[in-house]
């Protein structure tokens, strides 16, 4: 009698243990597409430096009180207005300081056809005020390379699911790693259409799933606490590809010391 009773309290254990695995393989899928870019809302102001350009159009950084770097392809005009210190783009809170743009400057070599030199400079119509909210963003100082491997983070109110066609409302931010530039150019990849120079960096994930997307454009990638590039485009089709992964305006020499001479003085 024992021993019948004991067999039926492990086989109802052992049942148990198979519902609540099979739950979690049924739950898995439907949670990954749920958010395809693999994204997560941000701490409200963690991200001080970011800026929204034409509310939700693209994103930026604040490097200097009265500049904000962002993509070269990114639309602007004499009615660019820019936004620090969002956390939400509907809400109306109090951190929020809102600006004109009087002066835009793309990169000389931005290259559109090829997507090279992403970088535009945006000057704004006056400095923003430094708060816990409003900050500055730390550059890259040294224009090297970023290690194949790097976790990096990528941040924006960009759209969170393919087909979307409003941007997300809150800032969201993503962990991404840097892919090899051969990897990204391969025929498995980009297959060099267009090629992925020494000008750019690939991040994403080798399973998919991790990505910016539209509305992201201009945003930072942030690796090691620092600025290193700029978000430039990503998957022909849809966001998080693992054909196509996340492609960023590396930040080289040549364009810090464009920066500095354009901003006028050092960062």
């Amino acid at each position: 009698m024992h021993e019948v009773k004991h067999k039926g309290t492990r086989m109802a254990l052992l049942f148990d243990i198979w519902l609540s695995m099979a739950i979690l393989l049924l739950r898995s899928p439907r949670d990954q597409c749920a958010d395809i870019i693999g994204g997560r809302e941000s701490i409200p102001h963690s991200r001080p430096y970011m800026a929204i350009i034409n509310v939700g159009e693209c994103g930026g950084t604040l490097i200097k009180p009265n500049w904000v770097l962002t993509a070269a392809h990114c639309k602007v005009g004499k009615n660019t207005k820019v936004i620090l210190g969002a956390h939400s783009l509907k809400k109306a809170e109090p951190s929020k300081q809102n600006f004109a743009v009087t002066k835009w400057f793309r990169y000389p070599c931005f290259n559109e056809e090829a997507k090279d030199n992403d970088l535009m400079l945006l000057q704004l119509n006056s400095s923003a005020k430094i708060t816990k909210q409003v900050a500055t963003v730390k550059l890259t100082r040294l224009a090297t390379d970023i290690k194949t491997g790097t976790q990096c983070l990528v941040a924006g109110w960009g759209i969170i699911r393919n087909g979307d066609k409003k941007p997300s409302d809150t800032l969201r931010e993503v962990n991404v790693t840097v892919i090899e530039r051969r990897l990204c150019n391969d025929n498995k990849h980009y297959n060099s259409n267009p090629v992925i120079t020494m000008n750019m960096v690939c991040a994403g994930d080798k399973k998919g799933g991790k990505d910016s997307c539209a509305g992201d454009s201009g945003g930072p990638l942030i690796c090691n606490g620092v600025q290193k590039a700029v978000v430039s485009f990503g998957g022909k089709k849809s966001c998080g590809s693992e054909q196509f992964p996340g492609v960023y305006a590396l930040l080289r020499k040549a364009h810090l010391d464009w920066i500095r001479k354009t901003t006028g003085g050092d960062l």
